[in-house]
């Protein structure tokens, strides 16, 4: 069966349903009904049917005008959702809600600023489904500021709660700083400190981030731009005891953030145990006393254990990393033989026939430019005594007229000596821990 219209010379033309079929080399049809009079929606629906076409709308009769991502806003919303964090804002007015939910969706989808984040929530100037999904609709830019004013005042107590939930008595706890830059002129942290961001000409603030040991954040607290970083713990270990409750945990953090004054006057008084890293030169007076160390003597996990006077009480653990060591040998074989390059140019240069290099002032600033750089000193030694040696040929008809003996050199014995003390033969990290005060470095 199908629809058919038949035109009429001076009438309408007529609507007609009809059926068809063949017999032999002959197509014949038959009239089933007069659809004439049947709505236009009405036929063009029967016409769909017959034509095993889904019924519905026209879509010629749609103009889609505007498509916000929706997937990311899915993924995050529900899992905050699956971790509770609803629960951690039920204290928050019941028209705030919505809006800090959005917030903290936005902040991990595409961070921002306030006014940035606003302008995404906005129905005119979204830029995904949040504010859609949370049903926020015409959010004004002082409602974001009231959730955030909350979320200030409520900071403590979704710390308590994301510490009993994920910190006891003995368990690691993380602790690390990082920094971010400021362009304003308002923010009363805001000073220039030690970059993170290569950012120096900028002032910046601090904020240390306190993790469990799979990694979930407990509690952030943001410093001054200038703040160093040893000096951040205190704070921290109030926080643990006085906020949390904990007696005894286990600190974990580099060797410039524990050191050996904060270990001595925070941690050991207040019977925390700790895991960091030796620096240089403690690590450089163990090497001299106690090694260097029998490849043979490292455990399969490529680890010993020692002791040390300098250390009572304490477990320091060598960690051996292969692709380290070779990763540093290679480092320190291409700027060996860059210098050595570097060294051969000044020897051609006193050689050569035309302006010849002449004088200790001129050779010893060409070789301070290359000995004198940032990486090399570490691995070569030049002294007074030590020459480039290298003849100066003159000019005019007379050939080799002088030869001049000037000695600048370095001695590749004592760098690869120097190199051995320095990168302790390949061992990748030393650490030191206390009731169980482990560490290494690691890749």
């Amino acid at each position: 069966m199908y629809v058919e219209i038949v035109p009429n010379r001076n009438s309408r033309p007529a609507v007609l349903l009809r059926e068809g079929w063949r017999e032999g080399s002959k197509v014949k049809k038959r009239t089933l009904a007069n659809l004439t009079d049947w709505p236009a929606a009405r036929i063009e629906a029967l016409r769909r049917v017959l034509r095993n076409e889904p019924v519905g709308a026209d879509e010629a009769a749609f103009v889609i005008e505007r498509s916000l991502p929706h997937g990311h806003v899915a993924a995050v919303l529900g899992t905050a959702r699956r971790c509770g964090v609803e629960k951690l804002l039920a204290g928050a007015p019941v028209h705030l809600r919505p809006v800090v939910m959005a917030l903290i969706v936005a902040r991990v989808i595409e961070p921002g600023s306030k006014l940035a984040t606003w302008r995404m929530l906005r129905p005119e100037s979204a830029a995904h489904s949040a504010a859609r999904v949370l049903g926020l609709g015409e959010i004004e830019l002082d409602s974001v500021y009231e959730a955030l004013d909350w979320l200030g005042q409520a900071q403590p107590r979704i710390e308590s709660a994301l510490a009993r939930k994920h910190l006891a008595n003995g368990v690691l706890v993380l602790y690390d700083l990082s920094s971010a830059w400021v362009t304003g002129h308002c923010c009363p942290l805001a000073a220039f400190g030690k970059s993170r961001d290569d950012k120096g000409k900028y002032p910046q603030i601090v904020f240390g981030l306190l993790c469990s040991a799979e990694g979930c954040p407990v509690a952030v607290e943001v410093f001054a731009g200038n703040t160093g970083d040893p000096s951040t713990v205190a704070a921290q270990l109030d926080k643990l005891k006085a906020r949390f409750g904990l007696t005894h945990v286990v600190w974990v953090g580099d060797r410039g953030m524990i050191t050996q004054a904060r270990i001595e006057e925070l941690l050991r008084p207040a019977g925390m145990s700790w895991i960091t890293a030796l620096r240089s030169p403690d690590i450089a007076k163990l090497v001299e006393e106690q090694g260097p160390w029998q490849l043979s003597l490292f455990d399969q996990r490529g680890l010993i254990e020692i002791a040390s006077e300098h250390f009572p009480g304490e477990r320091l653990v060598v960690c051996r990393n292969p692709a380290l060591a070779q990763q540093r040998a290679d480092k320190r074989e291409a700027l060996l033989q860059a210098t050595q390059k570097d060294l051969d140019a000044i020897v051609t240069a006193t050689a050569r026939a035309r302006r010849p290099l002449q004088g200790k002032d001129a050779i010893g600033l060409r070789v301070g430019r290359v000995v004198g750089g940032v990486v090399i000193p570490r691995h070569f030694g030049v002294g007074r005594g030590f020459v480039l040696q290298g003849v100066h040929r003159g000019g005019g008809s007379g050939g080799l007229r002088t030869v001049r003996r000037v000695r600048v050199g370095w001695d590749r014995r004592r760098c690869r000596r120097q190199a051995r003390v320095a990168w302790l033969g390949g061992v990748g990290g030393f650490g030191r821990g206390a009731s169980s005060r482990t560490t290494g470095r690691g890749p």
